[in-house]
């Protein structure tokens, strides 16, 4: 549930912990002011602990209720602006208390590694000698399917036909050069990133940027699972004993893809980097040796194998080799959507990565086009065409093991550029209310964890029932991203003409001719390809495209109806605004389940049998001011008790947001903020309830939770379940008693 019209969130793109507690617009904080002017609770009650646990000098030890000395877990976070002091949550506020639960975070930080707090998400930035082969990966590796992907096409008609190939690739370099200029001037005019789903929605409209949205998230599912593929040919072929285990070991590898990137982007990167750079030498060390060889007999050409037509050369066979011969630029848009990944100057050190790529692509795959050409090489099942390359330039020596080692590595990394861009393209999306909320969720390794399960899960799915073969999943490849690169030049040329800045001209015709090149191999991919497969894609498109509207009308519809609504004017103070059925989502965002230590067997903890002998402390955790924490608020006022309100922030700007948004309110209850720094919300909240409990043992905690029951049942996987979380966590624990308010929202 987004605090402002999603329909209005393009202006601010930047990835921030924060994104999850998305500000009030000045409507809403005007509206806050009136509520706010209408409560009348009277003097406010004496708290009867203090929230801050610094007023006691003797730190509570651990004891029955925990294994840890809660005050421990937290320190005082200077910096209010209203003078208070809030609380940092501290690392060991973010583990479980289980058995269980210890033993599991070991494994975790073994395979991923310790958490990272919100202030070293600068730090996790990629430098541009990083972010070169992570990013390019995708795009380098296509040169070792790319001209074979064409050939096998053109081979159709015969062996004669075969001549096409050198006409067909000098387009190819021409639309790589079109496309790779194209998105050199989209990122300095969108420095946030977000590519084409950005550019299309902001320029054509939100249906255009849903659509490049729909195909960019089909190439990246694509991506994964074509270059597990090819990078597993590569393997069988030089050792074709393991092509019955293909399957397998390509879900192995998409696995230990998953879990490097959830170790951070800047670990990811540092796996990469070596495997990429290693190809690039391998590639180019065989073009300057196979054409030193081509050079001894004077460039002639090799005549090629006699191989016979199986179709008439034909316009539409062309077209379909062109189409096929277009995945090698597959991976070339990766830059523009993962700008805010680079260090600062961001666009700047972008735009240089991405000159870099496309000059690099052009020479690897014109040089290797043309070298196949004078080797005499046709497609041949069983062995790729780079493996014959290799063979018949390096017959003897390591070199050729050296060559399909790297190309091999590299094809199986070459995903990590979907691992990297997919989960962004669906934190903007969600940002804008198009995708489920908890893909704006950075883990604990500041990495999108939920929107990598997706991408994993997802193309494992692709490649088990495609059985891994290249072949058959090559012709689904080009629709899905030319779709995008189509939209988003076009998108260019309308925000040049929009802004007419200097040289407007200039650039709008580069990005038009982009536009155009791209959707003539959009729209000869399309048509020629689409009995072989290409129409699953043309039939994807549409359905995600109405997902993504259908995700956004709720949104859209639990934001009217949990939105703030001001008393009538006539309405007399004090008397607020009646109950209505609305109210908030639970607390946002996810952190480690917290399981409560067990009291000592035989020793009961709940003494308390007459009302005179218990003493009242009323929680209530505020995620956003809305008429779900409203109501949840006006339900604890109304039980007479102390009542302390608490929010969890990620970082220390959130936290002062939302204090000035409580000022604004009318600061009728008590606040106590705590930032997260590592973006847990149950671990950190329970441990302060814990906290609060040794330190005054004879209170009862009566925590208020606003639950939104929704009435169709899909629409709970768009929300985070951290309330029942929070609730399974405190069940257990002694002096706590969790109060559930339900909000009914009517759809």
């Amino acid at each position: 549930m987004s605090g402002r019209n999603v329909d209005d969130d393009r202006s601010d793109t930047v990835v921030t912990p924060s994104a999850e507690f998305p500000p009030l617009d000045p409507a809403e904080m005007d509206t806050l002011r009136r509520v706010g002017a209408h409560w009348r609770t009277g003097s406010r009650p004496a708290l009867p602990v203090d929230p801050t646990l610094d007023r006691y000098r003797n730190r509570p030890a651990p004891g029955r209720f925990s294994r840890l000395a809660p005050i421990a877990l937290f320190e005082p976070e200077p910096g209010g602006r209203d003078g208070r002091d809030g609380l940092i949550a501290a690392e060991p506020a973010n583990r479980p208390d289980s058995h269980l639960g210890r033993r599991l975070g070991r494994v975790r930080r073994v395979v991923l590694g310790p958490p990272l707090a919100s202030a070293a998400v600068l730090h996790e930035r990629m430098r541009k000698l990083v972010a070169l082969p992570v990013l390019s990966s995708d795009l380098l590796s296509s040169v070792a399917y790319g001209p074979e992907a064409l050939l096998t096409v053109l081979v159709l008609a015969g062996s004669g036909a075969l001549g096409l190939a050198l006409p067909l690739s000098a387009g190819l370099v021409l639309l790589m050069v079109a496309v790779g200029i194209s998105y050199r001037q989209t990122i300095p005019a969108y420095p946030h990133g977000a590519g084409s789903y950005l550019v299309a929605g902001d320029n054509l409209g939100v249906g255009a940027g849903l659509t490049a949205a729909a195909g960019l998230m089909l190439d990246y599912v694509l991506t994964v699972s074509v270059s597990i593929a090819a990078g597993l040919h590569a393997v069988t072929s030089a050792l074709p004993g393991l092509t019955p285990f293909t399957v397998p070991l390509g879900v192995l590898v998409i696995l230990l893809l998953l879990a490097g990137n959830l170790r951070g982007v800047r670990t990811a990167g540092n796996i990469f980097v070596l495997p990429t750079y290693a190809f690039v030498v391998a590639v180019l060390g065989l073009l300057v040796v196979g054409y030193l060889r081509a050079a001894g007999r004077g460039f002639t050409p090799v005549a090629p194998p006699v191989v016979p037509a199986a179709e008439g050369l034909g316009l539409l066979l062309v077209l379909r080799a062109f189409a096929s011969g277009a995945v090698s630029m597959t991976g070339i848009e990766a830059v523009s959507n993962a700008v805010p990944a680079f260090r600062p100057t961001e666009w700047r050190n972008a735009r240089t990565t991405l000159g870099w790529m496309v000059a690099m692509l052009v020479v690897l795959f014109a040089g290797l086009t043309l070298l196949i050409h004078l080797a005499g090489l046709v497609p041949r099942p069983g062995e790729t065409l780079l493996s014959q390359l290799a063979r018949v330039t390096f017959p003897t020596g390591p070199w050729y093991a050296v060559v399909q080692a790297t190309t091999a590595l590299i094809l199986l990394l070459a995903a990590n550029t979907a691992f990297n861009d997919f989960p962004r393209l669906l934190f903007f999306m969600a940002r804008a209310g198009h995708a489920p909320r908890r893909f704006l969720h950075l883990g604990d390794r500041l990495a999108f964890g939920n929107g990598l399960v997706a991408l994993s899960g997802t193309a494992i799915v692709v490649f088990v029932a495609f059985g891994g073969h290249t072949e058959k999943l090559i012709p689904l490849y080009a629709v899905g991203v030319f779709l995008a690169f189509t939209l988003s030049q076009s998108g260019m040329v309308v925000h040049w003409r929009r802004h007419r800045d200097a040289g407007w001209r200039r650039r709008a015709l580069v990005n038009g001719v982009g536009a155009v090149l791209s959707g003539l191999v959009l729209l000869t991919a399309a048509v020629a390809k689409f009995t072989e497969g290409a129409w699953v894609v043309v039939v994807a498109v549409p359905l995600l495209v109405l997902l993504f509207r259908r995700i956004h009308r709720h949104y859209r519809d639990l934001h009217t109806a949990l939105a703030l609504r001001a008393p009538p004017a006539a309405a007399e103070p004090g008397a607020g605004p009646q109950p209505v059925a609305g109210g908030g989502p639970p607390p946002s965002g996810t952190g480690h389940g917290v399981g409560p230590p067990r009291p000592p067997a035989g020793r009961s903890v709940e003494g308390e049998e007459l009302p005179q002998e218990l003493r009242h402390l009323v929680v209530v955790p505020v995620v956003r001011l809305n008429r779900a924490s409203m109501r949840a608020l006006a339900y604890a006022v109304s039980l007479g008790r102390p009542t302390l309100a608490v929010h969890l922030a990620p970082e220390d700007a959130e936290a002062d947001r939302f204090r000035e948004q409580w000022r604004a309110w009318g600061d009728h209850v008590r606040l106590e903020t705590i930032v997260s720094p590592y973006r847990a919300v149950v671990g950190p909240l329970a441990h302060y309830l814990a906290a609060l409990h040794v330190a005054a043992p004879e209170l009862v905690l009566t925590v208020v939770v606003p639950e939104v029951l929704l009435r169709r049942p899909w629409h709970r996987l768009l929300h985070n379940r951290t309330g029942q979380r929070l609730r399974r966590a405190l069940r257990a624990l002694p002096g706590v008693v969790v109060t559930t308010v339900p909000v009914h929202v009517v759809e």
